[in-house]
């Protein structure tokens, strides 16, 4: 016979609340480093939109959820980071950009807020007074079709170098187009090409494959050398030092910070870049997480890689699974390739920068190969030139497509019929939603409303399909600015806020995309999803602190925000004001 032993009540009270404290204790054996609350926490999390805190653990997230819970982790060494009513969300990556540009932008002019040919000649004149004789003089940023007043003489809708000469003689000057696809030169930098500056009977026509000289019309270079063409000065330019490529990596990084950005798809790196990156990183200054493309210029080392395989980085900081092929120019260079000519240059459809072919064989390695294929293409045609080529690949090699993730880098211009191929390809479409805002005002004059209207920037589009779309600014083209970045992707306006209702609103993003497009998205783009993105347990603990509510703000007070401060790997690297 079994007996039944009754607790007293006082001893049963005790036992609960042995049994309570057990349970806290075995929560406190996880304890956070940092717990942060006090404001709206945005986590781009399925499971939980918003939270009221998230507790860290090294640099990773430990929790993230109410604040009673998060306290549960808190120890006297917990650090508590109280968000005073500022905005939290994961760590913005920017999702195209040129690391290294922006370091050099720094460093070199910069010439981005330029609003005439004059501001750029003053620029070089005081750059010519500090300078040694002889001494190169290079910057970055001009850009002809956002100038407020044009010079009295242009060739093609471009400016002449006699102006730019005038002022410096003696030294060679070398501007690259805000878009990196045309350059600028002066007679010194032309003289030391080879290049024939003065009347000649007999002069022929300096063709290059793939780009343009351009000329007046007594055959004589203008200054102005588009795409491929740009090697004829840029060949002489004198090769950097490690100390200045190390600074420049400094101040890229340090601009990111002041930017919130803690990751970063750096679209096309050579093998000088990856043994800094490298070395960067073994130094322990690599403050941001680099997702590098190799570039595709240098077949060499791309063959190299596919026989190495991809490099990915178990610390999460460098990492190289993809590559970068760049297949047509730019919209402001006119060298975007069109399946239409131009309407503001009858006759001219751009340049193929990268025969297509290479395009096809590449797609082919990188599926055998296990790495990611990254394509430039603004105009339609490279669009659908490169679609083309991807499903040829996919096609071929079947057993390999499995989660390929190739990408277009841009996407800028594309074909209605092209637009659910994208979907039906699994190929990501890489858009800076800021390009839009720059470039759309004049944008309209190359392409004419039609072409605009029915393929240019089309996010939501695209979006409806279900494919996700990487945001970013393609920095140094365009500032490392993610809130103007934002605003584009809400407003569809320029960031003057014009034109009222903004262009194309059909194909504005809600707020919750464009936080997406920076976040997750991004992250989905590099392979990174599992590990950063958005706030859950688990993944990295990067996040970036906004100075007001920028997803309820306003529309017309969202670039009025501030990044007040940026966490990466659990470490508070910048505070707006110290």
């Amino acid at each position: 016979m079994t007996t039944k032993t009754i607790l007293p009540g006082s001893v049963a009270s005790l036992l609960a609340l042995f049994f309570l404290m057990a349970c806290q204790q075995t929560q406190k054996k996880t304890p956070a480093t940092m717990i942060i609350y006090g404001g709206p926490i945005y986590t781009v999390d399925s499971t939980q939109a918003t939270v009221e805190a998230v507790a860290t653990k090294g640099n990773t997230i430990l929790f993230a959820g109410s604040l009673a819970e998060a306290e549960a982790h808190k120890t006297d060494s917990t650090e508590m980071l109280d968000l005073k009513g500022k905005t939290m969300t994961p760590g913005l990556i920017e999702g195209h950009g040129h690391f290294m540009g922006l370091g050099y932008n720094e460093l070199n002019l910069d010439l981005l807020n330029t609003t005439s040919y004059q501001e750029i000649v003053d620029a070089v004149e005081k750059a010519v007074e500090k300078a040694a004789p002889g001494e190169w003089i290079t910057g970055r940023g001009w850009h002809q079709s956002k100038w407020t007043e044009m010079p009295e003489e242009t060739v093609n809708g471009f400016q002449t170098h006699d102006l730019l000469s005038s002022v410096s003689p003696n030294n060679p000057v070398y501007l690259s187009h805000a878009s990196g696809h045309a350059g600028f030169a002066n007679a010194k930098a032309m003289e030391i090409a080879g290049l024939q500056l003065v009347p000649k009977e007999g002069i022929a026509p300096l063709e290059v494959e793939g780009g343009e000289v351009m000329r007046n019309d007594l055959g004589l270079p203008t200054g102005v050398f588009n795409e491929r063409a740009m090697t004829l000065i840029t060949k002489h330019i004198p090769e950097t030092t490690p100390e200045k490529d190390a600074k420049a990596f400094e101040l890229a990084v340090a601009a990111c910070h002041r930017n919130g950005i803690t990751g970063f798809h750096d679209a096309g790196i050579g093998k000088e870049t990856i043994a800094l990156f490298n070395k960067m990183k073994e130094e322990g200054k690599m403050g941001v997480r680099i997702y590098a493309m190799l570039t595709g210029w240098d077949k060499e080392l791309l063959d190299n890689w596919y026989q190495a395989g991809p490099m990915i980085d178990t610390d999460h900081l460098f990492t190289i699974r993809s590559l970068k092929l760049n297949c047509d120019g730019a919209l402001g260079s006119r060298g975007a390739w069109l399946l239409e000519e131009y309407s503001d240059r009858p006759g001219h459809f751009g340049h193929e920068t990268l025969p297509m072919a290479f395009v096809k064989e590449t797609a082919l390695n990188g599926l055998q190969h296990g790495f990611q294929v990254c394509a430039h293409a603004i105009g339609d045609r490279a669009n659908k030139e490169i679609l083309d080529r991807y499903e040829a690949a996919f096609q071929e090699l079947p057993d390999f497509t499995g989660d390929h993730r190739y990408r277009i880098e841009h996407a800028q211009h594309l074909h209605p019929d092209d637009i659910p191929r994208f979907a039906q390809l699994g190929v990501i479409p890489a858009m800076q939603a800021v390009h839009m805002s720059s470039d759309r005002p004049w944008a309209i004059d190359r392409l004419g409303e039609k072409r605009i209207k029915e393929g240019a920037y089309m996010w939501q589009a695209l979006l409806q399909t279900g494919i996700p779309i990487v945001n970013g600014t393609d920095v140094p083209v365009e500032p490392l600015n993610p809130i103007a970045s934002f605003y584009a992707s809400v407003s569809r306006k320029t960031l003057k806020g014009m034109p009222e209702g903004g262009y194309e609103p059909e194909q504005k993003m809600t707020r919750e995309q464009a936080l997406r497009s920076y976040t997750l998205d991004a992250a989905y783009g590099a392979f990174e999803e599992d590990i950063k993105g958005s706030i859950a347990p688990g993944k990295l603990a990067d996040f970036t602190i906004y100075d007001q509510d920028l997803m309820t703000v306003p529309e017309d007070q969202i670039l009025d925000t501030q990044i007040a401060m940026t966490i990466f790997n659990g470490k508070v690297v910048y505070k707006k004001g110290e």
